[in-house]
Protein backbone atom coordinates (compact mmCIF):
# COMPACT_ATOMS: atom_id res chain seq x y z
CA UNK A 1 0.00 0.00 0.00
CA UNK A 2 1.51 3.31 -0.79
CA UNK A 3 0.98 6.93 0.85
CA UNK A 4 1.59 10.23 0.36
CA UNK A 5 5.00 11.81 0.33
CA UNK A 6 3.93 14.39 2.92
CA UNK A 7 3.02 11.95 5.68
CA UNK A 8 6.69 11.09 5.88
CA UNK A 9 7.85 13.80 7.98
CA UNK A 10 5.09 12.47 10.70
CA UNK A 11 6.62 8.96 11.09
CA UNK A 12 8.85 10.08 13.52
CA UNK A 13 7.06 10.96 16.80
CA UNK A 14 8.86 11.05 19.86
CA UNK A 15 5.68 11.03 21.90
CA UNK A 16 4.48 7.98 20.31
CA UNK A 17 7.77 6.32 21.37
CA UNK A 18 7.41 7.39 24.92
CA UNK A 19 3.60 6.18 24.27
CA UNK A 20 4.85 2.98 23.82
CA UNK A 21 7.30 2.99 27.04
CA UNK A 22 5.01 3.74 29.28
CA UNK A 23 2.70 0.88 27.24
CA UNK A 24 5.56 -1.26 28.05
CA UNK A 25 6.55 0.00 31.83
CA UNK A 26 2.24 -0.71 32.93
CA UNK A 27 2.37 -4.11 31.00
CA UNK A 28 5.33 -4.83 33.77
CA UNK A 29 3.27 -4.01 36.91
CA UNK A 30 4.95 -0.35 36.76
CA UNK A 31 2.78 2.14 38.24
CA UNK A 32 3.07 5.41 35.69
CA UNK A 33 3.21 8.76 37.34
CA UNK A 34 2.57 10.96 33.86
CA UNK A 35 4.17 13.98 33.91
CA UNK A 36 4.54 14.05 30.23
CA UNK A 37 1.33 15.51 28.86
CA UNK A 38 -0.22 19.09 29.99
CA UNK A 39 -3.58 17.46 29.89
CA UNK A 40 -4.97 19.46 33.01
CA UNK A 41 -6.40 16.86 36.36
CA UNK A 42 -8.58 19.65 37.44
CA UNK A 43 -12.05 19.71 36.42
CA UNK A 44 -13.99 22.06 34.53
CA UNK A 45 -15.71 24.40 37.01
CA UNK A 46 -19.41 23.69 37.54
CA UNK A 47 -21.30 26.93 36.16
CA UNK A 48 -19.76 26.36 32.69
CA UNK A 49 -20.88 22.79 33.12
CA UNK A 50 -24.19 23.52 34.24
CA UNK A 51 -24.52 25.97 31.30
CA UNK A 52 -23.50 22.82 28.62
CA UNK A 53 -25.71 20.23 30.76
CA UNK A 54 -28.93 22.69 29.74
CA UNK A 55 -27.92 23.11 26.28
CA UNK A 56 -28.22 18.86 25.93
CA UNK A 57 -32.13 19.49 26.31
CA UNK A 58 -33.09 21.82 23.69
CA UNK A 59 -33.26 19.80 19.91
CA UNK A 60 -32.05 23.16 18.44
CA UNK A 61 -28.67 21.97 19.48
CA UNK A 62 -28.36 18.78 18.06
CA UNK A 63 -27.98 19.53 14.42
CA UNK A 64 -25.27 20.78 12.08
CA UNK A 65 -23.73 24.42 13.36
CA UNK A 66 -22.54 26.06 10.78
CA UNK A 67 -20.60 29.66 10.50
CA UNK A 68 -23.75 31.67 10.59
CA UNK A 69 -25.05 30.41 14.02
CA UNK A 70 -22.28 31.10 15.68
CA UNK A 71 -23.01 34.85 15.70
CA UNK A 72 -23.75 34.73 19.20
CA UNK A 73 -19.99 33.37 20.34
CA UNK A 74 -18.16 35.68 17.76
CA UNK A 75 -19.91 38.51 19.96
CA UNK A 76 -19.22 37.28 22.90
CA UNK A 77 -15.38 36.78 21.91
CA UNK A 78 -14.84 40.23 19.96
CA UNK A 79 -16.36 42.37 23.17
CA UNK A 80 -14.47 40.15 25.52
CA UNK A 81 -10.99 40.68 23.66
CA UNK A 82 -11.55 44.72 23.15
CA UNK A 83 -12.12 44.75 27.36
CA UNK A 84 -9.29 42.10 28.00
CA UNK A 85 -6.70 44.65 25.32
CA UNK A 86 -8.38 47.52 24.25
CA UNK A 87 -8.54 46.32 20.71
CA UNK A 88 -11.69 46.63 18.17
CA UNK A 89 -12.71 43.31 17.21
CA UNK A 90 -15.47 43.08 13.99
CA UNK A 91 -16.96 39.94 14.77
CA UNK A 92 -18.48 39.35 11.72
CA UNK A 93 -15.33 39.31 9.99
CA UNK A 94 -12.27 39.09 12.44
CA UNK A 95 -13.05 36.08 14.56
CA UNK A 96 -13.21 32.24 13.72
CA UNK A 97 -14.54 29.53 16.34
CA UNK A 98 -12.03 26.44 16.24
CA UNK A 99 -11.91 22.92 17.50
CA UNK A 100 -9.30 23.93 19.65
CA UNK A 101 -6.06 26.09 18.75
CA UNK A 102 -4.19 23.02 16.92
CA UNK A 103 -7.13 23.20 14.61
CA UNK A 104 -6.23 27.14 13.77
CA UNK A 105 -2.47 26.47 13.95
CA UNK A 106 -2.56 23.18 11.94
CA UNK A 107 -5.00 24.25 9.04
CA UNK A 108 -3.88 27.74 8.54
CA UNK A 109 -0.49 26.72 6.63
CA UNK A 110 -3.05 24.82 4.13
CA UNK A 111 -3.95 28.64 3.04
CA UNK A 112 -0.28 30.11 3.33
CA UNK A 113 2.00 27.80 2.43
CA UNK A 114 2.99 26.37 -1.28
CA UNK A 115 5.27 23.30 -1.88
CA UNK A 116 8.82 24.54 -0.98
CA UNK A 117 7.84 27.73 1.20
CA UNK A 118 9.57 27.72 4.69
CA UNK A 119 7.89 28.82 8.17
CA UNK A 120 10.31 30.06 10.59
CA UNK A 121 9.15 28.31 13.56
CA UNK A 122 10.32 28.29 17.04
CA UNK A 123 12.83 25.07 18.29
CA UNK A 124 11.71 24.11 20.50
CA UNK A 125 8.41 24.24 20.21
CA UNK A 126 5.04 22.87 19.78
CA UNK A 127 4.56 20.25 17.86
CA UNK A 128 1.94 20.43 15.80
CA UNK A 129 3.14 23.32 14.19
CA UNK A 130 5.39 21.34 12.53
CA UNK A 131 3.13 19.27 11.24
CA UNK A 132 0.97 21.86 10.11
CA UNK A 133 3.52 22.93 7.86
CA UNK A 134 4.53 19.34 6.50
CA UNK A 135 1.09 18.73 5.50
CA UNK A 136 1.17 22.17 3.58
CA UNK A 137 4.36 20.87 1.38
CA UNK A 138 6.69 23.37 2.98
CA UNK A 139 9.68 23.70 4.60
CA UNK A 140 10.81 24.45 8.51
CA UNK A 141 13.20 27.11 9.56
CA UNK A 142 13.68 26.18 13.52
CA UNK A 143 14.24 29.64 15.41
CA UNK A 144 16.61 28.04 18.01
CA UNK A 145 15.64 29.04 21.66
CA UNK A 146 18.59 29.76 23.99
CA UNK A 147 18.54 30.21 27.45
CA UNK A 148 21.30 32.93 27.10
CA UNK A 149 18.55 34.73 24.74
CA UNK A 150 15.76 34.79 27.35
CA UNK A 151 14.61 31.62 24.93
CA UNK A 152 13.35 34.44 22.39
CA UNK A 153 14.28 34.05 18.48
CA UNK A 154 16.72 36.22 16.80
CA UNK A 155 15.68 37.25 13.93
CA UNK A 156 18.71 38.61 12.09
CA UNK A 157 20.30 35.15 12.56
CA UNK A 158 17.69 33.94 9.88
CA UNK A 159 19.93 32.89 6.24
CA UNK A 160 19.04 35.38 3.65
CA UNK A 161 18.23 31.93 1.20
CA UNK A 162 15.37 31.07 3.82
CA UNK A 163 14.46 34.56 4.40
CA UNK A 164 13.98 35.15 1.10
CA UNK A 165 11.66 32.15 0.57
CA UNK A 166 9.36 32.35 4.11
CA UNK A 167 5.96 32.66 4.41
CA UNK A 168 5.13 32.84 7.65
CA UNK A 169 6.70 33.02 11.12
CA UNK A 170 4.72 31.21 14.48
CA UNK A 171 5.23 32.42 17.83
CA UNK A 172 4.00 31.59 21.48
CA UNK A 173 4.13 33.01 24.42
CA UNK A 174 3.88 31.93 27.36
CA UNK A 175 6.12 29.26 25.85
CA UNK A 176 5.39 25.58 25.68
CA UNK A 177 8.14 24.00 26.38
CA UNK A 178 10.28 26.51 28.04
CA UNK A 179 7.88 28.34 29.99
CA UNK A 180 9.30 32.02 28.83
CA UNK A 181 7.85 35.26 28.65
CA UNK A 182 7.95 37.27 25.90
CA UNK A 183 7.19 41.49 26.21
CA UNK A 184 5.05 43.74 24.16
CA UNK A 185 8.79 45.23 22.52
CA UNK A 186 9.37 41.81 21.58
CA UNK A 187 6.33 41.73 19.47
CA UNK A 188 6.79 44.76 18.21
CA UNK A 189 10.31 44.18 16.89
CA UNK A 190 8.81 40.79 15.28
CA UNK A 191 6.15 42.52 13.87
CA UNK A 192 8.00 45.10 12.00
CA UNK A 193 10.28 42.36 10.96
CA UNK A 194 7.03 40.38 9.40
CA UNK A 195 5.90 43.05 7.61
CA UNK A 196 9.63 44.24 6.01
CA UNK A 197 9.96 40.44 4.77
CA UNK A 198 5.93 40.26 3.76
CA UNK A 199 5.75 37.50 6.23
CA UNK A 200 2.46 36.62 8.19
CA UNK A 201 2.61 36.82 11.45
CA UNK A 202 0.63 33.84 13.82
CA UNK A 203 0.69 33.62 17.46
CA UNK A 204 -0.38 31.00 19.11
CA UNK A 205 -1.43 32.10 22.77
CA UNK A 206 -3.06 29.06 24.99
CA UNK A 207 -1.26 30.23 28.34
CA UNK A 208 -2.73 33.37 28.44
CA UNK A 209 -3.68 33.42 31.61
CA UNK A 210 -1.21 30.83 33.23
CA UNK A 211 1.10 33.83 34.17
CA UNK A 212 2.40 33.73 38.35
CA UNK A 213 3.09 37.37 38.33
CA UNK A 214 1.44 40.75 37.40
CA UNK A 215 3.56 41.11 34.03
CA UNK A 216 0.70 39.70 32.03
CA UNK A 217 1.62 38.78 28.57
CA UNK A 218 0.40 40.83 25.34
CA UNK A 219 -1.23 40.28 22.57
CA UNK A 220 0.21 40.09 19.28
CA UNK A 221 -2.80 42.36 18.03
CA UNK A 222 -1.33 45.60 20.69
CA UNK A 223 1.75 45.38 18.42
CA UNK A 224 -0.16 44.93 15.25
CA UNK A 225 -3.40 47.45 15.88
CA UNK A 226 -4.71 47.31 12.50
CA UNK A 227 -4.10 43.70 11.90
CA UNK A 228 -2.38 43.95 9.30
CA UNK A 229 -0.60 40.86 9.01
CA UNK A 230 -1.35 38.63 12.29
CA UNK A 231 -3.77 36.16 13.03
CA UNK A 232 -4.09 35.07 17.39
CA UNK A 233 -4.89 31.59 18.50
CA UNK A 234 -6.96 31.32 22.06
CA UNK A 235 -8.50 28.29 23.73
CA UNK A 236 -10.22 27.27 26.78
CA UNK A 237 -8.26 24.13 27.21
CA UNK A 238 -5.99 25.72 29.85
CA UNK A 239 -7.54 29.09 31.48
CA UNK A 240 -11.07 26.89 31.88
CA UNK A 241 -9.84 23.26 32.26
CA UNK A 242 -11.98 22.30 28.62
CA UNK A 243 -9.31 20.31 26.87
CA UNK A 244 -11.77 17.92 26.14
CA UNK A 245 -14.41 19.89 24.91
CA UNK A 246 -12.33 21.21 22.16
CA UNK A 247 -12.81 24.88 22.20
CA UNK A 248 -11.05 28.14 20.69
CA UNK A 249 -10.87 30.84 18.14
CA UNK A 250 -9.04 32.62 15.87
CA UNK A 251 -8.75 36.70 16.19
CA UNK A 252 -7.26 38.51 13.50
CA UNK A 253 -6.44 39.99 9.42
CA UNK A 254 -10.17 39.33 7.66
CA UNK A 255 -8.51 37.84 5.15
CA UNK A 256 -6.70 35.42 7.05
CA UNK A 257 -9.75 34.54 8.75
CA UNK A 258 -11.65 34.10 6.01
CA UNK A 259 -8.95 31.79 4.21
CA UNK A 260 -8.94 29.62 7.77
CA UNK A 261 -12.78 29.34 7.01
CA UNK A 262 -12.10 28.20 3.80
CA UNK A 263 -10.09 25.67 4.81
CA UNK A 264 -12.40 24.52 7.53
CA UNK A 265 -15.05 24.62 6.05
CA UNK A 266 -14.26 21.37 3.74
CA UNK A 267 -12.87 19.80 7.07
CA UNK A 268 -15.92 19.89 9.26
CA UNK A 269 -18.54 21.93 11.11
CA UNK A 270 -18.31 23.28 14.48
CA UNK A 271 -18.83 21.70 17.59
CA UNK A 272 -22.02 21.01 19.10
CA UNK A 273 -23.37 24.36 20.61
CA UNK A 274 -23.82 23.52 23.84
CA UNK A 275 -20.08 23.79 24.11
CA UNK A 276 -19.93 27.33 22.70
CA UNK A 277 -22.47 28.56 25.10
CA UNK A 278 -20.33 26.80 27.71
CA UNK A 279 -17.43 28.43 26.56
CA UNK A 280 -19.52 32.24 26.82
CA UNK A 281 -20.53 31.53 30.54
CA UNK A 282 -16.90 30.86 30.70
CA UNK A 283 -15.86 34.54 29.33
CA UNK A 284 -18.48 36.51 30.85
CA UNK A 285 -18.95 34.93 34.22
CA UNK A 286 -16.92 35.78 37.19
CA UNK A 287 -12.28 34.97 36.81
CA UNK A 288 -12.19 33.58 40.07
CA UNK A 289 -12.34 29.70 38.42
CA UNK A 290 -8.91 30.62 36.63
CA UNK A 291 -7.47 32.51 39.39
CA UNK A 292 -8.33 29.40 41.61
CA UNK A 293 -6.47 27.08 38.25
CA UNK A 294 -3.30 29.72 38.38
CA UNK A 295 -3.09 29.39 42.36
CA UNK A 296 -2.64 25.71 41.81
CA UNK A 297 -0.34 25.55 39.06
CA UNK A 298 1.57 28.28 41.48
CA UNK A 299 1.54 25.63 44.39
CA UNK A 300 2.19 22.69 42.51
CA UNK A 301 5.30 24.75 40.58
CA UNK A 302 7.14 25.66 43.78
CA UNK A 303 6.99 22.59 45.35
CA UNK A 304 8.06 21.05 42.42
CA UNK A 305 10.97 23.16 41.97
CA UNK A 306 11.94 22.62 45.75
CA UNK A 307 11.90 19.22 45.48
CA UNK A 308 13.84 18.77 42.59
CA UNK A 309 16.67 21.30 44.42
CA UNK A 310 16.35 18.85 47.33
CA UNK A 311 17.88 15.71 44.79
CA UNK A 312 20.46 18.33 43.42
CA UNK A 313 18.86 18.96 40.61
CA UNK A 314 18.44 22.78 40.16
CA UNK A 315 16.06 24.50 37.85
CA UNK A 316 15.31 27.85 37.10
CA UNK A 317 11.60 28.79 38.62
CA UNK A 318 8.96 29.62 35.25
CA UNK A 319 7.14 33.20 35.39
CA UNK A 320 4.34 31.24 33.65
CA UNK A 321 2.30 28.26 32.12
CA UNK A 322 1.86 24.30 34.01
CA UNK A 323 5.25 23.29 32.82
CA UNK A 324 8.80 22.96 34.23
CA UNK A 325 11.83 23.23 31.91
CA UNK A 326 14.96 21.57 33.63
CA UNK A 327 18.44 20.69 32.26
CA UNK A 328 19.06 17.46 32.40
CA UNK A 329 22.17 16.14 34.88
CA UNK A 330 25.48 16.56 32.88
CA UNK A 331 25.15 12.54 31.75
CA UNK A 332 22.40 12.79 30.13
CA UNK A 333 22.58 16.14 28.21
CA UNK A 334 22.99 14.25 24.71
CA UNK A 335 19.73 12.19 24.97
CA UNK A 336 16.83 13.35 26.49
CA UNK A 337 14.50 10.11 24.30
CA UNK A 338 17.26 8.06 26.39
CA UNK A 339 16.91 9.77 29.72
CA UNK A 340 12.69 9.77 29.82
CA UNK A 341 12.39 6.33 28.30
CA UNK A 342 14.95 4.60 30.65
CA UNK A 343 13.08 6.53 33.57
CA UNK A 344 9.97 5.60 32.61
CA UNK A 345 10.59 1.83 32.14
CA UNK A 346 12.76 2.05 35.54
CA UNK A 347 11.16 3.92 37.73
CA UNK A 348 7.77 4.68 35.69
CA UNK A 349 7.77 8.40 35.91
CA UNK A 350 6.87 9.98 32.39
CA UNK A 351 8.65 13.38 31.48
CA UNK A 352 8.76 14.79 27.67
CA UNK A 353 11.87 14.70 26.27
CA UNK A 354 13.08 18.08 25.10
CA UNK A 355 14.30 16.66 21.59
CA UNK A 356 10.41 15.90 20.88
CA UNK A 357 10.35 19.78 21.14
CA UNK A 358 12.92 20.42 18.19
CA UNK A 359 17.04 19.99 18.03
CA UNK A 360 17.57 22.84 20.50
CA UNK A 361 15.21 20.96 22.72
CA UNK A 362 17.99 18.11 23.03
CA UNK A 363 19.47 18.29 26.30
CA UNK A 364 16.35 19.16 28.26
CA UNK A 365 13.47 17.70 29.93
CA UNK A 366 9.83 18.81 30.32
CA UNK A 367 7.74 18.51 33.23
CA UNK A 368 3.85 19.25 33.73
CA UNK A 369 2.36 19.93 37.00
CA UNK A 370 -0.82 17.87 36.19
CA UNK A 371 -0.42 16.35 39.80
CA UNK A 372 -0.74 17.11 43.35
CA UNK A 373 2.15 17.79 45.55
CA UNK A 374 1.80 14.52 47.00
CA UNK A 375 2.48 12.98 44.11
CA UNK A 376 5.29 15.05 42.36
CA UNK A 377 6.97 14.23 46.15
CA UNK A 378 6.94 10.34 44.62
CA UNK A 379 7.62 11.39 41.11
CA UNK A 380 11.00 13.54 42.79
CA UNK A 381 11.57 10.41 45.15
CA UNK A 382 11.88 7.93 41.62
CA UNK A 383 13.66 10.62 40.03
CA UNK A 384 16.67 10.34 42.46
CA UNK A 385 16.50 6.81 42.93
CA UNK A 386 16.94 6.55 38.86
CA UNK A 387 19.60 9.29 38.82
CA UNK A 388 21.83 7.66 41.91
CA UNK A 389 21.74 3.85 40.41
Amino acid sequence: MQFSERIKPLEKNVFADMDKAKTEAISQGKKIIDLSLGSSDISTSKHIINTIEKSLNNPENHGYLLHGGTVEFRKVVANWYEKRFGIFVDYHTEVLPLIGCQEGTAHLPLAIINQGDYALLLDPGYPSHAGGIYLAGGQIYGMPLLAENNFLPQFNEIPPEVLVKSKMMILSYPHNPTSAMASLSFFESAFQFCQDNNIILVHDFPYMDIVFSDNKPPSILQADRNKEISIEFFTFSKSYNMGGFRIGFAIGNKQLITALKQIKSVVDFNQYKGILNGAMTALTSSQECVKETVTIYQQRRNFLIEELNKIGWNVPTPEATLYVWAKLPEKWQKDSIKFCVELVKSNGVALSPGAGFGESGEGYVRFALVKSPEILHEAVKKIAMFLNQ
